[in-house]
């Protein structure tokens, strides 16, 4: 008799669990998971852009004039590391975008920024001046070269985003208020 009862002690205890893992499983299917994440929230660079800019050996570039939705999320200044500047944004859509300089050995530096693109034979023109396009799984990049120094335009954006960035570089005092908002002005650069 003591063996029954056992049984059933252990076949009460799995029929337990199992409504109970049930519960569970109802529960989680119809409580919502997603959105709980903070949003990115935007940053003032004008500080660490002054910064760069009297350390820098080249002119640092920093957008002016960008249509509102532009958010700027991360910013930085390394000068040991090639004196690299770095300015992130996510665009009205949610890409990202990054303005990337250095002074180290170019080819190695835009394949870092840009997570591994390579160059194509491509050129786009954004602000009056003649980008290199490349290419990558992750990133694509608009790429100049001049005053000693590198400047990428990369991330996760179409490049007819990434040369609207391009073509609101502007080295010099960091706008009002260093958030990208824009004062209204559009750059001129299309969609791709």
């Amino acid at each position: 008799m003591a063996g029954t009862r056992s049984k059933q002690t252990v076949r009460g205890m799995i029929q337990s669990m199992v409504v109970i893992l049930a519960a569970v499983a109802v529960i989680y299917v119809f409580v919502p998971h997603g959105g709980t994440s903070e949003p990115v929230k935007a940053v003032d660079y004008r500080v660490e852009q002054l910064s760069a800019q009297r350390a820098a050996p080249y002119p640092v570039q920093a957008p002016v004039g960008l249509p509102k939705g532009w958010k700027a999320t991360s910013v930085s200044y390394a000068q040991d590391s090639g004196n690299a500047w770095h300015l992130g944004f996510l665009d009205p859509e949610g890409q990202y975008v990054a303005v990337e300089q250095g002074t180290g050995p170019s080819d190695r530096f835009v394949t870092t920024v840009s997570k591994d693109a390579s160059k194509t034979r491509e050129t786009q023109r954004a602000g009056g001046a003649s980008w290199q396009r490349w290419k990558g799984s992750k990133y694509n990049a608009l790429v100049r070269r001049d005053h000693g120094s590198t400047t990428a335009v990369t991330g996760t954006a179409p490049y007819g985003q990434l040369a609207r960035m391009a073509a609101a570089l502007k080295a010099g005092k960091p706008e009002s208020s260093g958030k990208a908002a824009g004062s209204g002005d559009t750059a001129s650069a299309g969609r791709s």
